[in-house]
């Protein structure tokens, strides 16, 4: 069963388009990735995925329901939603963090605090300043707000940036965990190709249009990382096959 599908979906900043008639489903319990090149239009397809953008052309379902007609709480409970950067400050303590996720979470997926920090390893931390705590803990505390909101489907905006080789092995270790014992839904974007090999399933994207979608192993070849990044025909990419 879909948990959230893109049917023919176009988008348009004015006259320019971003997103060309994409199309996929993904299902309970995947880790989808999402990679192409600067402006490919991978944040686009997330914003839209989450109902913050609305297509030019085609639709967007969640759950079997356009994604923009399910309204406020009910979405939030539903789906959620990281983007790759907050640029507010945050002057709170991470359990503060995780409250403001409960905040929107329905009554029978409520999970409480220690359990969603648990579940990123952020035990115990639910008095500490999240200014003093370091970024890749930082990252899991917002996996773990957005955990507390008790949706099944988690969008994430290059959540492996800026994080070091150990954080990013440890996130994505915890992503797939969660797919797994908690049938979630996790599509997140991001450009390291060696990770992109540990995901369930890959989405390649160029100019707004999806080139290729399948077992990462499978279609991760010199030739499709060449095309979908401009490259050189000569260019190689150590650790990927022909």
């Amino acid at each position: 069963m879909s948990s959230l599908r893109f049917d023919q979906v176009c988008f348009s900043y004015g006259t320019a388009p971003c997103v060309v008639q994409f199309s996929c489903n993904l299902a309970k319990g995947e880790l989808v990735g999402l990679i192409g090149a600067n402006g490919s239009g991978k944040s686009t397809l997330l914003r839209l995925g989450a109902g913050l953008l609305t297509p030019t052309v085609g639709q967007v379902e969640l759950d079997s329901k356009p994604v923009r007609s399910w309204k406020g709480e009910e979405r939030a409970s539903r789906l959620g939603y990281l983007p790759q950067s907050i640029e507010a400050p945050l002057p709170f303590r991470v359990g503060e963090l995780v409250e403001m996720g409960r905040a929107a979470a329905r009554k029978d997926h409520l999970l409480s605090c220690r359990e969603v920090l648990a579940a990123v390893g952020l035990e115990g931390h639910e008095q500490t300043p999240l200014s003093r705590i370091s970024g890749g803990e930082r990252r899991r505390a917002f996996i773990a707000m957005i955990l507390a909101q008790g949706g099944k489907t988690l969008l994430l905006d290059e959540p492996l940036a800026g994080l070091d080789l150990r954080y990013q092995y440890e996130l994505l270790t915890l992503l797939r965990s969660l797919c797994q014992t908690r049938n979630l839904t996790v599509m997140l974007s991001l450009h390291d190709l060696i990770l992109a090999r540990n995901l369930d399933r890959l989405l390649v994207i160029r100019q707004g249009q999806l080139l290729a979608d399948g077992l990462p192993t499978e279609i991760l070849t010199q030739q499709l990382i060449q095309q979908t990044f401009d490259l050189d025909p000569g260019f190689q990419v150590a650790g990927i096959g022909g």
